[in-house]
């Protein structure tokens, strides 16, 4: 009974809540008032980085990344400078092995053991570079009295010129220039005995990057396959499949660039030099061989050979036979860039010709004429391996991004 008297007591209350909405709704009320302008959250409370405009936000993020971008690239140069000579002959033997590599491989699918086949193919392609240096050599020696006097008739004819040309030259100017010449070579023979030591250092430097890079050369055609697997244990093991992808790809561009490079400069040494044959002019062959060894040099090279060739025909053969060979040499570098290179080199090697320049001048200002060699061809591999990766990693993206969400 107690219970009852209970029960229906507790159905009262709760019917007479039901009756008045105000009351239940009364506290909701209070709860959803909004606060004191003084209490908002942000005024007075505001973190430092919400202040700061979004661009300079994104702008200081991305200048400390570049910065540290900046000093690692700084730090890389240090230690390639330190051992400049170990860096030059790695990347001279991996041009190499580029060139020599397909021999290699071809002599191996015609049943040549690896061993035997990287041996042959290195020694005769290193004796065919040292009879070619030798030929050279002997070329310029055996023709150096000749142009000697070819040389003093050139300059005496060129004093003439100039006597009788409108410029109103006397020849007691051009005598007086030749004295100074003269008197500052004269007064500078320290420097050039400090030059003749350094000279010296840098035969012996030389000596020792042409043995280094002989063995680098051996050992990258023996067993170069090997050596780029074990490099990808270098790598995090995300970027491997990455990095496995793009180096077969960076290698046909290299093999590419060289294999077109070489053909092209052998196609420019056997015109220009024909050409040069056909007129008289001294020293036609080293000329060629010169032009051939320039040509891997893009741009700068074909200039300073095809401006040698012209000096030679000019002091040897004076004034209209030096203007035959820069016609020829302006007609070849023609045919060069906009035939042989476009049909020869095609789209293996996607390179801007302003990035060609820039390349090749911060090569030569930072390792010379190595640098100058090397620029090109790694911007080329550079090129291809960032395509690769940046196209591998929109594929690796797409499933993600194609897929489900709520799956």
């Amino acid at each position: 009974m107690r219970f009852r008297n209970w029960f229906e007591r507790l159905r009262s209350q709760e019917e007479g809540r039901r009756g008045r909405p105000d009351v239940a709704q009364a506290a909701p009320r209070a709860t959803t008032a909004p606060p004191h302008p003084s209490a908002r959250a942000g005024v007075g409370q505001e973190p430092a980085a919400a202040v700061i405009p979004w661009g300079i936000r994104v702008a200081a993020e991305a200048g400390w990344r570049l910065l540290v971008i900046a000093a690692g690239l700084w730090v890389l140069g240090q230690v390639i400078s330190a051992v400049h000579v170990i860096a030059l002959s790695l990347v001279a033997a991996i041009l190499i092995t580029a060139l020599l590599q397909p021999t290699v491989a071809r002599l191996n699918r015609h049943g040549v053991p690896q061993g035997f086949a990287t041996v042959l193919t290195a020694l005769c392609g290193f004796v065919l570079l040292g009879l070619v240096g030798w030929f050279v050599v002997w070329q310029v020696m055996d023709n150096f009295d000749d142009l000697s006097g070819r040389l003093e008739d050139g300059v005496d004819d060129l004093k003439r010129w100039l006597v009788d040309s409108p410029f109103h030259i006397t020849e007691k100017q051009i005598d007086s220039a030749t004295d100074r010449i003269g008197k500052s070579i004269s007064s500078r023979g320290g420097q050039l005995t400090d030059a003749g030591i350094q000279g010296f250092t840098v035969v012996v430097e030389l000596l020792a990057g042409v043995l280094l890079t002989l063995f680098s050369t051996l050992f990258l055609l023996y067993d170069g396959a090997r050596i780029w697997t074990w490099s990808l244990k270098l790598a995090p093991a995300r970027a491997r499949p990455a990095l496995r992808g793009a180096g077969p790809r960076a290698w046909h561009t290299l093999t590419a660039y060289v294999h077109g490079t070489a053909t092209i400069a052998f196609i420019d040494a056997a015109c220009i030099g024909l050409g040069i044959y056909i007129l008289g002019v001294p020293l036609a062959l080293p000329l060629a061989v010169i032009i051939f060894a320039a040509a891997f040099v893009p741009l700068v090279g074909a200039v300073v050979s095809g401006a040698l060739a012209v000096v030679v025909a000019l002091v040897a053969e004076g004034v209209f036979k030096a203007l035959l060979v820069l016609l020829i040499v302006l007609a070849v570098q023609q045919l060069e860039g906009h035939i042989l290179q476009p049909f020869i080199l095609g789209h293996a090697v996607r390179v801007h010709p302003l990035a060609v320049i820039l390349s090749v001048a911060a090569g030569g200002f930072v390792a010379g004429i190595g640098g100058a060699v090397v620029a090109v061809p790694l911007v080329a591999v550079t090129n291809t391996v960032v395509s690769y990766l940046i196209r591998h990693g929109d594929r690796s993206d797409a499933p993600a991004a194609s897929g489900n969400p709520g799956g």
